[in-house]
């Protein structure tokens, strides 16, 4: 049996479809410092465990680490969508926009909804008053979310808080920039083995969203055909490897893709009279980082250069060795952004 071990340090992990990101701080809650970060390929479950309680420091121990968790399950959902406020005193309206709209069973999904703005909770009884129409459903499937939490549990982790990954990064990312001061819409895309989450953001909110059924497992089919390899484990084998330059053909790996993201765009720009400015893809290996160029010399915009070591430290987080945010690369921002603390309200009414 594991017991609870009492918490001086502040521990956060992020667990997402290729590493766990462990970091230690010098407290669990800003001002901190971060001490040291850890990435543990996911499927090395006892190497894991070993960085876990390694950063805990207690060797041979047996207690958990007590830990704020980002995680990522498969079929996480971040939908905007804008209501008919004709029809928000409906008790069932916004499951039914669940199971209409977005294809769901929704008993089998744990669902939020919040504004779409500052991310806070949505007030159905201040929606019946005002005219708040634009909101984003958010959760995750109830087995996915209870697998991630035994998953963590069998890693030695005791989940504090347990965040999904994409929301926090959007908050970060909506946060950073408003920090940056960055003009042009931002398109974020996450890509899964199986799909892709793509988003738009500017420094007053999510303001786009959309799941597309394209992600890296649709591009080894074309890896297997241009290559003329024998089947398609060999070319995930090497497609994942980076023993080869991909970068020529990455026009052919993306284009079903960029299809899609064109299309998002296409019609953000229509409604808003906004062109999107960069794109930045927040879970790419860094096997696969050329992807990310791919997408934007298609799309006709810039990768945005993320300056993490300077935003973080206007949210009061630093770094123990200075050396260690040299590295950082847009991976690790949602472990980051499990750190920081927004007070979403007060910067509302301010």
């Amino acid at each position: 049996m594991f017991s609870l071990s009492k918490k001086t340090k502040g521990f956060f992990i992020e667990i997402n479809a290729q590493t766990a990101l462990i970091a230690r701080t010098s407290s669990p809650e800003v001002p901190l410092a971060i001490e040291e970060i850890k990435e543990v390929p996911i499927g090395d479950e006892p190497a894991v465990q070993a960085a876990v309680k390694d950063l805990v420091g207690k060797k041979g121990g047996s207690g958990y680490m007590h830990a704020r968790c980002g995680i990522y399950p498969p079929r996480r959902f971040v939908r905007r969508f804008t209501l008919d406020l004709k029809r928000v005193k409906e008790p069932d309206y916004l499951m039914e926009i669940c199971a209409q709209q977005f294809r769901m069973e929704t008993d089998k999904y744990a669902i939020a909804v919040l504004n779409s703005a500052d991310g806070t909770d949505y007030d159905m009884e201040v929606g019946k008053m005002v005219t708040q129409k634009e909101v984003v459903f958010v959760g995750g499937n109830n087995s996915e979310l209870l697998a991630s939490q035994e998953r963590l549990l069998a890693l030695g982790v005791y989940p504090e808080g347990l965040e999904l990954g994409t929301l926090a990064t959007l908050g970060s990312l909506v946060n950073y920039h408003a920090f940056a001061k960055l003009k042009a819409p931002t398109l974020v895309l996450e890509i899964d083995p199986d799909n892709t989450q793509s988003f738009i953001i500017t420094a007053d909110g999510l303001d786009a969203t959309r799941s597309i059924p394209q992600g890296l497992e649709a591009m080894i089919p074309v890896v297997q055909k241009e290559l003329n390899l024998k089947d398609e484990e060999s070319a995930r084998k090497l497609f994942f490897s980076n023993t080869f330059d991909f970068t020529n053909m990455g026009v052919m790996l993306v284009k079903k893709l960029i299809k899609e993201l064109q299309s998002l765009i296409g019609f953000y720009e229509v409604q808003t009279g906004q062109s999107i400015g960069q794109v930045v893809c927040t879970q790419i290996p860094p096997k696969l980082a050329w992807l990310s160029n791919v997408i934007a010399k298609e799309l006709g915009v810039s990768v945005l250069k993320l300056d993490l070591a300077d935003w973080l430290k206007s949210r009061q987080i630093t770094f123990a060795s200075p050396s260690a945010s040299s590295n950082l690369d847009p991976r690790w921002l949602g472990l980051l952004s499990l750190m920081v603390f927004y007070d979403a309200v007060a910067a509302t009414k301010k």
